[in-house]
């Protein structure tokens, strides 16, 4: 009887693909992978929108404006050479994605700048909060009087 060594690498791999396999007979492959995370904050009247796309070429990623929607779409290329030898382990997605913002009324693609640094896209709306006014008083007469009572209220 020939011995015979276990490889518990191995094992985990064929694993994941049986695993892999009957989540996509079950339910289909998903149309985007994998959505990258984003964080939205305020500068002034302007508002940027930071996405976390690493390993994205800059050149994979598209940005349009339409019908009052921003659509960020792009695609993190699977860079495996299958020289390398058998995937063990694979926690990396890959593959398409699309992210959609609601854009206020009247903002256009020309307020829009993008930028890419070290796996973050920083996408600036420029002019879009508007500032916060002061309460503003208005005084308030009586019928047939001319005295004036002040009334303190918000606009905006």
């Amino acid at each position: 009887m020939p011995l015979m060594r276990w490889d518990p690498f191995t094992a985990l791999a064929r694993l994941d693909d049986e695993f892999d396999e009957v989540v996509r007979r079950t339910f289909g492959a998903a149309q985007f992978q994998f959505v990258p995370p984003v964080e939205m904050s305020t500068e002034g009247s302007d508002v940027v929108i930071t996405l976390e796309v690493p390993g994205v070429d800059i050149k994979d990623i598209d940005i349009e404006v339409a019908d009052g929607r921003l659509t960020v779409s792009g695609e993190r290329k699977d860079r495996w050479e299958d020289s390398r030898g058998k995937l063990l382990v694979r926690e990396l997605r890959y593959g398409s994605f699309r992210r959609t913002f609601l854009l206020p009324d009247g903002v256009g693609h020309d307020q829009i700048d993008a930028e890419a640094d070290r796996g973050l896209l920083r996408l600036r709306i420029k002019n879009v909060t508007k500032p916060v006014l002061p309460p503003q008083k208005i005084a308030v007469r009586g019928a047939g009087s001319t005295e004036r009572k002040t009334i303190e209220g918000k606009t905006g």
